[in-house]
């Protein structure tokens, strides 16, 4: 949701501005503009509908807009519709405040009706406007400079933010403010930087600092000091950002799907390797040791979208190795309802990028409960993995397609980590079966190489349904954890009508839907339920449905059922999701194609939802 950027240097601050804005475009934008000041002059401002491209020809990309400090910002819309009057960056009437935001003001609409009644009129129907405006109020009504007026107007805003402003005169400082939206800052000799997150950053340094909850950064060419909401000076110490600066970039590849399908080999055998240590799984930097395992009566695993099925697949494997209950939710519902927390309970919050609005919200209500909160996250420092009480990192690096797949997969071998240890730590697995799990999870890269190495079956078979307007997914046990995630990628980025069912609820309802040529893939890799779920495919193929199989090798038997069908390699059946979602990831992926879409910026949808 929105992307903000600004510089702060010797260089010219547009062409660095556009090119952060390109790299958060995955974040979903609608329109996009930009605000550079040349010395003392007034700030120029330069604004753009649709996509990023729009603005950068209005600029002849960036040329034409001269200084050296600006700010930048890719507008999601949400109070007011995608116009340029609405896009950001905002001003005061003379220039004196100008700013971007990303998040929404709750009581705009109050401090609004406040500014109408001294003098100030809107243009525009944004809630941003509204706080530009208050902000300039407080600059002019007690004359106290930018952090008095930004504070001051902080205490009167209620909701979420992430602010970045520039004050006619202080024209050699960029002043930035968050409560509950991300914002990071980045410093080099002579240079400062600021963003939504590191991708903007990493390409000019990888030491970054992240502003605490209402705090408030200054930053200077080269310099940045931190002060809380009380105007009092606070140290932050920066985190050191472990990312491959190429790992932003295609690479080669045609869409940075299809290039982060093929890095989730690397990304799952990264996070392997930064949790299981001389053969044994080590939870001693997450924080959970023996005697916190054996107290914990049990597990609510909550997050939003793919996360949240990550958490399907990790309730199935938990309580089958750990045998501990587990209730899966998703965060925008656990928050607004009195869950039933319990002193033994433990939160684990999956997220990809630590800053999910819903899945923050329902972390601070288990903390307020006082319940242990584990976070399951990429980002380091992010505003989950800073409020957790521990923190399981994943080693996906930076994912740019709106569409998860590698951090997803990462996501999935923290889960079974967290599963083994817990399962080992109670008792109800013994060594010899704690030894194979691990050099059985270890096995998991190469057979998921294994499986990427058939993308072309899959590639063909999606170009022959390109045309299919509606799709089901069926599936048992963890195989309908998987239909769930596959039903999602190809809603996501191929705009067909996608739907995921337990199979054995099919003659529930669901059958009714099936017509001659209605396309259902069945998914059937766990052996106990296998005979089950072919059952099912036959019901659906006895209806019209064209059926495509995906289970593991050996299971010879479903060709006699399905018309198609895919095959992965064994592994232990609690483990078959990370090979099994390649496929589905895939056919969404080239389905997508097939059609022309866009398959990295999907219609609608943002990369990280950090407001509601």
């Amino acid at each position: 949701m929105c992307g903000i950027v600004g510089y702060n240097g010797n260089m010219e601050a547009a062409p660095i501005l556009l090119e952060g804005l390109a790299k958060l475009e995955y974040r979903g934008y609608d329109s996009a503009g930009l605000a550079v000041r040349n010395g003392t002059a007034d700030a120029e401002i330069v604004k753009a509908k649709g996509r990023l491209k729009i603005l950068a020809e209005k600029t002849d990309n960036g040329n034409s807009l001269k200084g050296q400090i600006g700010i930048g910002h890719t507008r999601w819309a949400t109070h007011g519709e995608p116009s340029e009057n609405n896009a950001h960056p905002h001003c005061s009437d003379d220039h004196n405040v100008i700013g971007v935001h990303n998040g929404i003001i709750e009581n705009y609409q109050e401090l609004k009706e406040k500014l109408t009644r001294h003098g100030y009129t809107f243009y525009s129907e944004t809630d941003t406007e509204v706080a530009i405006k208050l902000i300039d109020y407080y600059d002019k009504k007690y004359a106290q400079g930018p952090l008095y007026s930004l504070t001051h107007a902080m205490t009167r805003i209620r909701g979420s933010y992430a602010l970045a402003v520039m004050f006619k005169d202080f024209p050699e400082e960029i002043f930035a403010a968050r409560k509950d939206s991300p914002m990071v800052i980045g410093v080099k000799k002579g240079e400062s930087f600021l963003a939504s997150d590191v991708t903007p950053i990493i390409k000019y340094t990888k030491n970054v600092y992240y502003i605490g909850n209402e705090q408030v950064a200054r930053l200077g060419k080269g310099t940045v000091s931190f002060y809380d909401i009380d105007q009092g000076e606070v140290t932050i110490e920066p985190t050191e950002v472990q990312w491959d600066t190429n790992a932003a970039e295609r690479g080669g590849y045609e869409h940075f799907m299809i290039k982060e399908i093929h890095e989730q080999p690397k990304a799952v055998s990264d996070t392997i390797s930064s949790l299981v240590k001389d053969g044994k799984i080590d939870l001693s930097g997450v924080g959970i040791d023996e005697k916190t395992a054996q107290k914990i009566q049990r597990i609510h695993i909550v997050a939003c979208g793919s996360a949240y099925h990550v958490g399907v697949a990790g309730q199935y494997v938990i309580e089958d190795l750990a045998r501990i209950p587990v209730r899966t939710e998703l965060a925008s519902e656990f928050r607004y309802r009195r869950p039933i927390l319990n002193e033994n309970d433990l939160v684990v919050i999956v997220s990809q990028s630590g800053e999910t609005a819903d899945s923050l919200a329902a972390l601070r209500l288990a903390k307020e409960n006082h319940v242990m909160t584990l976070a399951i996250v990429n980002v380091v420092g992010s505003s989950i993995a800073r409020e957790a009480d521990h923190i399981l990192y994943t080693l996906a690096g930076p994912e740019i397609a709106v569409a998860t797949t590698k951090a997803y997969s990462a996501q999935l071998i923290a889960i079974y980590a967290l599963a083994i240890q817990l399962a080992f730590y109670r008792s109800s697995i013994d060594v010899k079966k704690y030894d194979a799990l691990i050099a059985e999870m270890k096995t998991l890269p190469d057979k998921m190489q294994k499986v990427l190495e058939n993308k072309e079956r899959i590639q063909w078979f999606a170009a022959k349904y390109a045309n299919a307007q509606d799709m089901y997914f069926i599936g048992r046990g963890l195989d309908y954890a998987i239909s769930l995630e596959g039903s999602l990628k190809m809603k996501e980025i191929s705009y067909v009508h996608s739907e995921a069912y337990a199979a054995g609820e099919i003659k529930h309802g669901p059958i009714s839907l099936i017509e001659n040529g209605t396309l259902v893939v069945g998914v059937a890799t766990q052996s106990h339920l296998y005979e089950k779920t072919r059952s099912n495919m036959v019901e659906v193929k006895s209806r019209g449905a064209y059926l495509m199989g995906l289970t593991n090798y050996g299971n010879y038997s479903i060709e006699d059922t399905a018309d198609f069908v895919v095959y992965i390699p064994k592994t232990d059946e609690h483990f078959t999701t990370s090979l099994a979602i390649i496929p589905l990831q895939l056919l969404g992926y080239y389905l997508s194609v097939a059609k022309g879409l866009n398959v990295d910026k999907p219609r609608n949808l943002a990369k990280s939802v950090t407001v509601e």
